[in-house]
């Protein structure tokens, strides 16, 4: 582990990281000092060199924020992303509005400033999501616009001490997740992705071929399609860390998933149809808040989240902010 002394040094961001006994969430990370002078280069073969102590401090902490290092534009961060050598997920099944920005790069949520985003794992409500997704401070927001990050193992632990047999009940019967898309994305909404960007193509043929494989129902609307998903898991095993972890998007679908096409309490419900309890989503979500560690973004912040073991979600914001994302299988 000393190795990373040559370049990389674990630094302290004073109210933005919880200490848990043998670790912090998240690590944070900048240039040595005593290193050769920084270049995007030098950045990212210290990466390639340094992997091994970069996953195994992803895997104990379950975020990495590195900050101040030279990445300045989009194509910069695509080559910090290729630099770990995580291969690419296509988005495919995901429901916020996104551009491709330059290589695998994209915008993050580009929902408006004054919506908040709700804590999620990203694609949570699919089977094929990212094991891991980059975040890029490309223009750093006015003011708010924190990017809040939770352990998803905590979430769970809470969860299940206050509410067993609610807890129980979704690992029995697991999550129906159900959305209704227009044609084409609507940037007014956090979840207007319309189903020929989240399926990749206007043949509808073709869409209910993806959402099979997806094992999403679709039903043709006059005005766009109604996608059903699940039961699908709600709680899953992370085994790499051999512990379980609240991995679902049922805050998010239950109080964000709202625009004209959509009513958020009929968006997710039990696996086997019946209704959610609202006191019981609105406690989880207070306990998300009290869990969380809010980061506010720098300009040239890039961070690396385990989507297996955290949830992020975004805070409202007066522009500028441009957030980039990158997710990997």
């Amino acid at each position: 582990m000393a190795a990373q002394a040559e370049y990389f040094i674990e630094t302290q961001l004073p109210n933005h990281q919880k200490h848990y006994g043998s670790f912090t969430f998240p690590s944070i990370l900048s240039p040595n000092p005593k290193s050769s002078p920084s270049s995007l280069s030098v950045f990212t073969e210290a990466i390639k060199s340094h992997k091994p102590f970069l996953d195994s401090l992803l895997l104990k902490s379950g975020a990495l924020l590195f900050r101040g290092f030279p990445v300045k534009t989009a194509k910069d961060f695509n080559d910090v992303v290729e630099a770990f050598g995580f291969e690419e997920l296509p988005y495919v099944g995901g429901a916020a509005p996104r551009t491709n920005v330059v290589g695998r790069v994209f915008t993050a949520n580009e929902s408006p400033p004054d919506q908040k985003i709700p804590f999620h794992h990203e694609m949570a409500q699919v089977p094929e999501f990212p094991s891991k997704l980059f975040f890029f401070c490309e223009v750093e927001p006015g003011s708010g616009g924190e990017t809040p990050i939770v352990l998803s193992h905590i979430v769970y632990e809470k969860m299940k001490e206050k509410y067993p047999e609610f807890v129980d009940r979704l690992e029995a019967h697991g999550l129906l997740y159900t959305r209704v898309l227009g044609e084409d994305d609507d940037p007014s909404s956090p979840i207007g992705r319309g189903w020929k960007s989240t399926f990749l193509t206007s043949n509808k043929a073709v869409a209910e071929e993806r959402a099979a494989k997806l094992g999403m129902k679709l039903e043709w609307l006059s005005n766009g399609v109604k996608t059903v998903m699940g039961p699908i898991p709600a709680i899953k095993y992370d085994k790499s860390r051999q512990r379980k972890i609240w991995f679902n998007s049922m805050v998010a679908a239950y109080t964000g998933w709202e625009d004209s096409r959509n009513d958020p309490v009929k968006a997710v419900t039990f696996g086997d149809g019946q209704p959610l309890p609202a006191d019981i989503i609105y406690d989880c979500l207070k306990i998300l808040e009290d869990e969380c560690v809010p980061i506010p973004w720098k300009k040239g912040d890039v961070m690396l989240i385990d989507n297996l073991a955290t949830l992020h979600s975004r805070r409202s914001f007066d522009p500028p902010r441009r957030v980039l994302a990158s997710l990997c299988k």
